[in-house]
């Protein structure tokens, strides 16, 4: 599906179905350099269970038409004029990684528009290794693979997956190359600036679940408890031997966790 946001093309996955806003919206924002897939294993489910569905690739990624935004709050206030584009006047919020950071923050300061929140390997501060940021705004290919490594539990590493042939490794690191120039770093260095999380999370009301991976070595739960803590009445689903891309390395788990809340509220 495309759509039209500040006169500029933006794609997003429907589930498989048509999107209807007269039924529960559903949107989901991706993490740092990746798009749409990576809900490609949860986006079905909620298309053909009586919920509208946007799996959004943010400005400049994917197959949205460019320019990046440069900061979280720039992309929270973006994502609810992708609402008014698709003529949705409320949604529930899926957000992983820094995508969990833009959806905290619409959240926050747009609560009319958010009816519930999910949030993926999310934590406070979401900081980024200086060298790292560096080889990023260089487009140096190690930025990738750390990132790429750093992003997977030890189990995913080894290859094992519920779904046969599924390489997530190598998906993981492709979805990285073909981000294209820039893209790591303006979103790395979006999460590295980002201040404003705790304050957000104190102004949440909505029904908020965090949904963190037991071995995630980029967003770890003691961080992302301590954020759950600012929200009142957060809950905190820890998916045991996850790294920090659950989606991908527990599907079924992750969908589960996601039911409860969006589908709840």
């Amino acid at each position: 599906m495309e759509l039209t946001v500040d006169g500029r093309k933006v794609f997003a996955t429907t589930g498989g179905k048509p999107f209807d806003p007269a039924q529960p919206v559903i949107v989901f924002v991706h993490g740092a350099s990746f798009d749409h897939t990576a809900w490609k294993l949860q986006t079905r489910y909620f298309a053909w269970h009586d919920h509208a569905v946007l799996a959004l690739d943010l400005p400049g990624h994917g197959r949205s038409e460019g320019p990046m935004l440069a900061g979280i709050e720039d992309m929270a206030d973006w994502l609810i004029r992708v609402l008014d584009a698709a003529g949705a006047a409320q949604a529930a919020f899926a957000g992983h990684s820094m995508g969990a950071l833009v959806a905290l923050d619409a959240a926050a300061r747009h609560p009319d528009r958010v009816r519930a929140l999910a949030l993926l390997g999310c934590a406070f501060p979401m900081r980024v290794n200086p060298d790292l940021l560096e080889a990023a705004r260089q487009n140096q290919h190690v930025a990738m693979d750390l990132t790429n490594t750093w992003g997977y539990g030890p189990q995913a590493q080894t290859g094992v997956h519920q779904v046969p042939g599924l390489w997530m490794m190598r998906t993981g690191l492709r979805t990285l190359e073909q981000s294209g120039d820039g893209v790591l770093h303006n979103d790395m260095r979006a999460c590295d600036a980002y201040e404003a999380a705790e304050q957000r999370a104190a102004a949440i009301r909505c029904p908020t679940r965090f949904i963190l991976g037991a071995r995630d070595l980029m967003t770890p739960v003691k961080a992302a408890r301590a954020l759950a803590a600012r929200i009142e009445g957060a809950e905190v689903v820890v998916l045991p031997g996850t790294g920090h891309i659950m989606m991908e390395e527990a599907p079924d788990a992750t969908l589960d966790a996601l039911k409860g809340i969006v589908m709840a509220a």
